[in-house]
């Protein structure tokens, strides 16, 4: 939860702080990786400053280390630190960051300054370098832990003075270091802006020199125009598409000496663009209403053509669909296909400004019916923008408006599909603008039409990540994004890059070395079976199972195969593995049978308990095991104390089966717990497969020498006892 507090400068300026809780960094693999800091800029904001904290444990696994710090406006911001490739007809603009390095010290304060910043919604993203690849078993190691955290410090007018349209207005520059702040409403429908200074007056009767920036400053790009005026001359400066419905800040600063104010007269006009008929929607319904009712008369035609002519744009009614979070579908009510023109541009708005729309991706598609255009050479110019749409068609052509730069498409008859992915698209009112231009001018084409199919939408992920990449929803406090997670050696934002991707054949050999070598088991099992070991010959049987059926589900390419949940695989192949262990070193130790039944079946009750709780914890294997091994050494103790001479004594039984079986034990661990990475996962592991299955077949004790294999005991004709003495097993192991 954010926290403010408010410090009462004077009766113009507050001052406000924000903050948030310390996140701990990971290592860069994927966007989930990025601790995500989410603050919201009030209104009127002429300062911001950015506390940033970050800090490192004291421990010798600590050293130094290099934080990358990623700052946006209106989205989280788009970032790339492997260098891997974006999805094609994705628009990529790098984000704004700045690095913090931990060196010496265990501590480092950084701060980052911005006047007039835009309000709403800003975001910062902080990793460390990229992950070195390696699977750590935890709890074997203790990581060092890298914090970061964000504050926020606003400095903000309470009466900021508005500049009505079309009024001049005097105001007075105190000072170089006080600027003069005031800010503008833009209406809707606002085509152009024209900014006027003049009467500039300094109060020694001498030349002013002052500097105007309008609009505020967002980030990675900054769009701010300045405009200097030097004397008494009127200067201004003309604005193309400014942002519709928003407040827009003017900043007039002095350039002259410290001692001396300025006093000038400001004046903003707006040029106002009228829609034409179409952009009404009850238009729409009462035309809909009337298609079975009486025809429009002949004399409407020419006034809805000159309606067109007249107009500076023709606006599209869409609706907006909600389907899932971060999921929303765009539909046009007069159907996919818009008319273009040359005369007007055709207008479609796209709300994305719910504050929950900025984590996805947001995918426009344009198709057009090549039959409908009449001139070979026509092209159809389109503009996705935020804000403000594109208006006249020169500007169509660099989609670009009064504070920020649009993304551009076109279709013709050559090419008539063009797509558009804006990753995390700010949030804001977003417009798509599409006019028809001729080569030889707009006269060539005036009577000309053309019809486009339009299909627009947000979505989590692109394509879903493609069949490499698994679509997370990602979420910090209440603010909801997605990312993809990339496997089978494919990266990028959408898994599409192939650099480092793994052949088809390459998946199909580590799936089967994961699968088969679990077939390891066999051995193992005869071995159980023949000594008379059947609970855990079915032990192993379960084992062998379940670990060959998840790692056919886990596996990140192509070949796959899951007879059942992924989690309950999981969970079946670690359950497997740690009892079988468990129930390995309880057979070792040569218990009485209803101790050793006992403790089988209590110890498993235990294990599947911390399982469930953690997992991949690794004192969930290696506390079952050496809780297993001081059983038994605290057994082959007591027997060799029984028989006064060394448990097992034979020689043949430590140099033949023991030490191999302990032998083929360690390698397993050490392969486990310090060997294995994600590029060499399927062979690493496989290797475990192997020496653990290997281990047991050696480990397990000989049977009992005076039962037969398979000699079941004679039913007696007492029916109350069984008269066969069960001694407890006191001989030699051979």
């Amino acid at each position: 939860m954010q926290d403010a507090r408010r410090l009462w400068l004077d009766s113009l300026y507050v001052s406000e702080y924000f903050s948030q809780s310390a996140q701990k960094l990971s290592f860069y693999s994927w966007y989930g990786n990025a601790k995500l800091f989410h603050f919201h800029v009030p209104e009127d904001t002429v300062l911001l400053r950015w506390l940033l904290q970050a800090s490192r444990g004291k421990g010798p696994e600590c050293t130094s280390m290099e934080i990358t710090v990623h700052f946006r406006h209106g989205a989280p911001p788009v970032i790339n630190p492997l260098g891997t490739r974006f999805p094609a007809n994705a628009t990529v603009r790098p984000s704004y960051n700045i690095s913090i390095t931990l060196s010496s010290a265990v501590q480092n304060t950084t701060f980052v300054n911005i006047t007039t910043p835009a309000a709403g919604d800003w975001f910062i993203a902080a990793h460390l370098p990229e992950a070195a690849g390696r699977i750590e078993v935890k709890g074997f190691s203790t990581p060092c832990p890298y914090m970061f955290q964000a504050d926020m410090f606003v400095l903000r007018l309470t009466d900021m003075p508005v500049l009505e349209p079309g009024v001049p207005m005097p105001h007075t520059v105190v000072s170089p270091a006080k600027p003069l702040h005031v800010k503008v409403f833009v209406p809707k429908h606002a085509a152009g802006m024209q900014f006027q200074l003049s009467s500039c007056v300094t109060s020694e009767q001498k030349a002013c020199t002052v500097r105007v920036l309008l609009g505020s400053i967002t980030l990675p790009q900054s769009f701010q125009r300045s405009l200097t005026c030097t004397g008494s001359i009127n200067c201004s400066l003309a604005l193309d598409s400014p942002p519709w419905e928003k407040w827009l800040q003017i900043m007039v600063e002095s350039l002259g000496p410290a001692n001396a104010s300025v006093s000038v007269e400001m004046l903003a006009s707006f040029t106002v663009c009228r829609p034409g008929s179409t952009s009404s929607f009850l238009n729409f319904i009462s035309l809909n209403q009337s298609q079975a009712g009486a025809r429009p008369a002949a004399g409407e035609a020419p006034h809805n053509v000159s309606s067109q002519r007249s107009s500076c744009l023709q606006s599209q009614p869409v609706v907006r669909e909600d389907l899932d979070v971060v999921s929303v579908r765009y539909r046009l009510l007069n159907g996919p296909s818009v008319p273009v023109s040359s005369l007007s541009p055709t207008l479609l708005l796209l709300n994305l400004n719910t504050g929950m729309d900025s984590g996805g991706s947001l995918v426009v598609n344009l198709l057009l019916n090549k039959t409908s255009v009449s001139l070979a050479n026509a092209t159809v110019a389109a503009c996705v923008s935020a804000a403000s749409p594109v208006l006249s068609p020169n500007a169509t052509r660099n989609c670009s408006t009064a504070f920020s730069q649009g993304y551009p498409l076109s279709v013709s008859t050559s090419s008539a599909e063009a797509m558009l992915i804006v990753l995390y698209p700010q949030t804001d009112d977003w417009f798509l603008s599409l006019q028809l231009l001729c080569p030889k001018g707009q006269g060539e084409c005036s009577s000309a039409e053309a019809k486009v199919t339009v299909f627009a939408y947000l979505t989590p992920c692109f394509n879903d990540c493609g069949p490499y990449g698994q679509c997370s929803l990602l979420r910090r406090h209440g603010y909801l994004y997605a990312g993809c997670s990339c496997k089978a050696g494919w990266g990028g934002w959408s898994c599409t890059d192939d650099t480092k991707a793994q052949t088809v054949g390459t998946q199909n050999l580590a799936t089967l070395l994961l699968t088969l070598s679990n077939l390891m088991f066999l051995p193992a099992i005869a071995v159980a079976v023949y000594r008379f070991y059947l609970v855990e010959a079915s032990v192993y049987t379960y084992t062998m199972f379940f670990s060959t059926f998840y790692h056919a589900c886990d596996q990140p390419g192509v070949a796959v195969m899951c007879i059942m949940d992924y989690d309950t695989l999981q969970y079946c192949d670690f359950l497997g593995s740690v009892v079988a262990i468990w129930v390995t070193i309880l057979c070792m130790a040569r218990l009485k049978k209803i101790l050793k039944y006992v403790l089988f079946m209590l110890g498993t009750l235990l294990i599947a308990m911390s399982l469930q709780l953690d997992r991949r914890g690794v004192w969930n294997m290696m506390g079952p095991c050496l809780f297993a091994l001081f059983i038994m050494v605290t057994a082959w103790v007591h027997h060799g104390a029984k028989r006064r001479h060394c448990y097992p004594s034979s020689w043949k039984r430590w140099v033949f089966y023991l030490l191999p079986g302990i032998t083929l034990a360690f390698i397993a661990i050490s392969v486990y717990a310090f060997m294995e990475t994600n590029e060499n996962y399927y062979y690493t592991h496989s290797i475990w497969h192997v020496l653990v299955a290997c281990s047991v077949a050696f480990l397990l004790p000989p049977r009992d020498k005076h039962k037969k294999p398979w000699a079941w005991p004679q039913k007696l004709t007492c029916r109350y006892q069984i008269c066969q003495n069960d001694r407890e097993e006191l001989y030699a192991v051979t």
